[in-house]
């Protein structure tokens, strides 16, 4: 398979694009141009131009600027392959909270009130992260402008999860899968 280059904007467009988890940027892209599916071994056999015609015309159109919220979900929104290029947990953990941003954008701020004993977990400002705790590792939530702690176990980072799974609105089962991502 042939890699290529590609801006965050288009990464982004892409990425919203999914509808299943695991889909690959080749469906999403074969589906957005139109072209018909191909099995893996075809793909794999793709020449470099055919790919570059892909990118070309998904360029041409234009990119959306506000994520929207089509069906509600998390999970239309999580590539599998993506969260299995991350080299750890913190990469899978900035990446799941994005893909809940960019479903539940307009009630995020809900998740500021996720708190430990002594700590905060989320909030607007790295400031307002670092003056909560010492060695906090305050990240940016990607395409977001909230920040969350990243110096704590996975266990510690899969309740974050939970808590904020259910802060936006999920189900029990879906709280445990959205978790279980991490």
């Amino acid at each position: 398979m042939k890699n290529i280059e590609i801006d965050e904007e288009l990464y982004h467009h892409i990425a919203s694009n999914t509808q299943y988890i695991g889909e690959s940027a080749s469906s999403i892209l074969r589906r957005l141009i139109k072209l018909p599916t191909q099995n893996k071994a075809t793909v794999v056999a793709a020449e470099a131009d055919v790919v570059e015609e892909i990118v070309e015309k998904v360029v041409e159109k234009p990119a959306k600027t506000t994520p929207t919220d089509v069906n509600g979900t998390v999970f239309n929104y999580i590539n599998k392959e993506e969260l299995a290029m991350q080299r750890g947990a913190v990469g899978r953990f900035l990446l799941i909270l994005a893909a809940l941003y960019r479903v539940h954008n307009q009630q995020f701020s809900t998740v500021c009130n996720i708190r430990g004993r002594d700590r905060l977990y989320f909030a607007a400002s790295e400031t307002e992260l670092t003056a909560s705790g010492s060695s906090t590792k305050p990240r940016q939530i990607p395409d977001s402008p909230f920040w969350v702690i990243t110096n704590s176990n996975t266990t510690r980072k899969k309740m974050m999860l939970t808590e904020v799974g259910r802060a936006l609105g999920y189900n029990e089962q879906d709280v445990e899968n959205i978790r279980d991502l991490l």
